[in-house]
């Protein structure tokens, strides 16, 4: 099963591949689109707008080396892969969103302060527009992607385009009100509250990638998933001792199985074989790791408290 794991992963890689591209050439078109605009209007909203685009650049070409590094198989130096590369590129990513939203603040400040004036509101509308529509196809093709491959490099990306479509209506709100309907304000008020988004969504995007590092289990429910489609072999008892962790597109299990003590090693062997053929299927491109223990044998838990709990939550989908 060897083979059809790397056919998926590689499948998984070529997909985060191109969604990074789409990202950097999506990026490049509306930056040079708001610098023009922002130039223009002297709208601090717009220039939020263009502030955030330009770091988008940036990450999105960081996120393009980050998910070709993790689609690099295994090696004699990293025997689990690279998948982790995404998660600290998600990181790296999430650092320039906070950055980002730091700038914004200091400019809005400024704005307060020296009290200037926006312009042209009718071009900065229309360009936050033409903004909105290709950010919108590319949000679109990057949910497709993180459906089928999970990454947490094109997700970190995705909350960046989040942020910008926010960004481009802010800008359109914030002109309308501060030219069109007199209110002075409201340009620098938008401004705060698209820096408080950014910072927003720096944090959300730093929890799964952190998860990643930190080898968090899978969800209760996956895991579970995976117990009760374990019960559906009559040679498994008492599965238990289950780890789960997941690695860029990579997810790894492993897990203790009482089985009979008087099979043969062979049929032993075959038994693993099919199990983990039926895991493929149902969770396609994990690496499964199975250690047989005689129907009886009772191990010594590594710590006690968290064997106890875990048999607990397993209990009810443990053949």
């Amino acid at each position: 099963m060897s083979g059809a794991r790397t056919k998926h992963r590689e499948g998984h890689a070529d997909m985060n591949q191109r969604a990074a591209i789409a990202s950097v050439t999506t990026a490049l078109f509306l930056l040079g689109l708001k610098a023009w605009a922002a130039w223009t209007t002297g709208s601090v909203a717009m220039l939020g707008s263009l502030a955030d685009t330009a770091l988008d650049v940036f990450a999105s070409l960081v996120t393009l080396y980050v998910v070709r590094h993790a689609a690099m198989p295994a090696d004699e130096d990293h025997r689990f892969g690279h998948g982790k590369a995404e998660a600290l590129g998600a990181l790296f990513q999430v650092t320039l969103i906070s950055l980002s939203a730091i700038g914004i603040g200091w400019r809005v400040i400024d704005r307060l302060l020296n009290g200037e004036v926006t312009a042209q509101a009718e071009l900065g509308i229309g360009v936050s527009v033409v903004a909105i529509a290709v950010t919108l196809a590319l949000l679109a093709y990057q949910r497709a992607i993180i459906a089928n491959t999970g990454s947490v490099a094109i997700e970190a990306d995705h909350v960046h385009y989040q942020s910008d479509l926010l960004l481009n209506l802010g800008v359109i709100v914030a002109l309308v009100l501060d030219q069109l309907l007199g209110l002075r304000g409201a340009d620098p008020a938008i401004g705060i509250l698209i820096a408080a988004w950014l910072a927003y969504g720096a944090w959300r995007a730093s929890s799964r990638a952190i998860d990643q590092l930190m080898d968090k289990e899978w969800p209760e429910e996956k895991r579970l998933r995976f117990v009760e489609i374990a019960s559906r072999f009559p040679e498994l008892e008492n599965l238990h001792d289950l780890r789960t962790r997941t690695s860029g597109h990579n997810d790894f299990v492993q897990f203790h199985v009482w089985m009979d003590p008087d099979l043969s090693v062979r049929e032993a062997h075959d038994i693993v074989e099919r199990v983990e053929e039926e895991m493929a299927r149902e969770f396609p491109g994990t690496e499964v790791l199975i250690h047989i223990d005689p129907a009886g044998h009772i191990d010594e838990p590594d710590n006690p408290m968290v064997e106890a709990d875990e048999m607990e939550k397993l209990e009810g989908g443990n053949p």
